[in-house]
């Protein structure tokens, strides 16, 4: 085949979604060409316009948390960030954590290091439906258990956690819930205060459209007091105090704001929010369970997580017997103009649950700009590769 000729299908959207809405682009373009200045750093009509810019991110983030304060919305510059607020803010020698065994690195490296420190940690283990059990997390709970930390959905199987569930065992024990929700952000219907969520780190460049570089922490009204900053410095507030301001969002977002990222951010935001989240929800499980129905028919692939496309997000993992996940991969971009993720996808433990370890799975992440055609496309070439030909 000529792949000059071909169109590219990119089905890496779990890692970074592309393409962007026109909107996303031409915010940022708006910005560093009619505003460019500093917000809060001025009290000229340049500031104030940049000070709108992110004020505007910040409420239609919270819009689409369900957050009733917009100055709840902590600004950082990606969810690995935001984790690292909430968990070395948070957790003190002696305390304990639950968490599972489905996490990204941006949760268990951070748990790691304090491990190191005198935090304690379980991990739960992998269910047989590819998910979290929520019976196992309550008798993992300790007299010392503070927190209990959990991603939405695994970034490798796709399962969807039970967030809700481990939110009300966590208000009844007087534990805080910390939820990574890199791969549901704008995808999955998200309520924070309904859920019971105490903490949620989000990225911009995945299923919020907006560019790398954005992200942030939902805190719970009252929590930020328990949580020291993992940065100090100028703020543009207080200026005339040398030890930083404990409210927010300013006791977390030291020093200048990405403000051209987060013009971005708020308008792939709101363009997730005109569509909505269900109706992207809809689109994209109806993509999964399109390529999940294909996939079993082809010989030799093995598929990991959720046989049920309600129960995963758009995130499909997959390996081909006889062919490495990097033989697969490279022959889907080489042949067919078909980019994918092999490997382990900077979640080790996860790989391990699964059996996968350590040359990991072929990954395929579906966006609402996939379309139909291109699943079949994709299809095709994976059976191609599986039988030899």
């Amino acid at each position: 085949m000529n792949s000059a000729v071909m169109e590219t299908l990119y089905f890496d959207n779990a890692a970074t979604s592309w393409p962007k809405p026109a909107e996303v682009p031409a915010a940022m373009e708006r910005y560093l060409s009619r505003i460019g200045a500093s917000p809060g750093r001025s009290g000229h009509r340049l500031s104030l316009d940049a000070g709108r810019v992110i004020l505007e991110a910040r409420e239609a983030m919270a819009c689409l948390l369900g957050a009733d304060d917009p100055l709840r919305i902590v600004f950082t510059k990606n969810a690995t960030e935001a984790l690292n607020i909430a968990l070395q803010g948070l957790l003190n020698p002696g305390d304990h954590v639950i968490t599972s065994a489905l996490e990204h690195n941006s949760v268990m490296r951070p748990l790691r290091a304090l491990e190191a420190e005198g935090v304690s940690l379980s991990v739960l283990p992998f269910s047989d439906r590819g998910g979290l059990d929520p019976g196992e997390i309550r008798p993992a709970i300790r007299p010392n258990t503070r927190a209990i930390v959990l991603t939405h959905a695994s970034n490798v199987t796709g399962a969807i956690l039970p967030i809700a569930a481990a939110g009300r065992i966590a208000r009844e024990q007087g534990l805080v819930l910390i939820v990574d929700a890199a791969q549901t952000a704008g995808a999955v219907p998200i309520a924070v205060e309904e859920m019971g969520i105490d903490l949620l780190a989000f990225t911009g460049h995945k299923s919020l459209f907006g560019p790398p570089g954005t992200g942030g922490l939902y805190i719970r009204a009252g929590l930020e007091e328990r949580i020291r900053p993992l940065t100090r410095g100028g703020t543009g507030s207080r200026s005339e105090f040398e030890e930083h301001p404990l409210f927010l969002p300013d006791k977390f977002e030291a020093g200048t704001p990405n403000t051209v990222g987060l013009a971005g951010l708020a308008a792939g935001v709101t363009w997730v929010l005109a569509r909505g989240v269900e109706a992207i929800r809809a689109r994209e499980e109806a993509l999964a369970g399109r390529f999940l129905c294909g996939l079993r028919e082809i010989p030799r692939i093995e598929l990991y997580g959720p046989t049920e496309p309600s129960q995963r997000i758009a995130v499909v993992s997959f390996t081909i017997s006889g062919l490495t996940p990097a033989e697969v991969a490279q022959g889907l971009d080489e042949k067919f103009d078909i980019l994918s993720r092999p490997g382990l996808h900077c979640a080790p433990a996860a790989h391990r649950a699964i059996g996968t370890f350590p040359q990991g799975t072929v990954r395929f992440g579906f966006g609402p700009f996939t379309r139909e055609p291109e699943i079949d496309t994709a299809l095709e070439a994976l059976r191609t590769l599986a039988e030899g030909r």
